[in-house]
């Protein structure tokens, strides 16, 4: 998948982690998106790296939702810290 596709992939990646961690999120809805771009290019190329699935599996949805739930809440997390 070429990064243009990880991209849009993460658009709904992103869209997904937002519904599955509910809750106000510091940067809103546009922050919570581009989290989801990198969450899909992160998970994506850590799975494919890690030999967990190969191209065009179903496992990279797993892993890049997982990537972009995991960058949400390290951001939640850090953003309290400054207030």
């Amino acid at each position: 998948m070429g990064i243009l596709a990880w991209i849009l992939f993460g658009l709904v990646v992103g869209v997904i982690a937002k519904l599955l961690m509910p809750g106000r999120d510091p940067g809103g809805f546009i922050i919570t998106i581009l989290l989801g771009i990198a969450g899909a290019l992160i998970g994506g190329f850590v799975g494919r790296a890690m030999g967990f699935y190969g191209p065009n599996e179903g496992a990279g949805w797993l892993m890049s939702i997982l990537g972009a739930i995991i960058l949400l809440a390290l951001y939640r997390m850090m953003a309290r810290r400054r207030v």
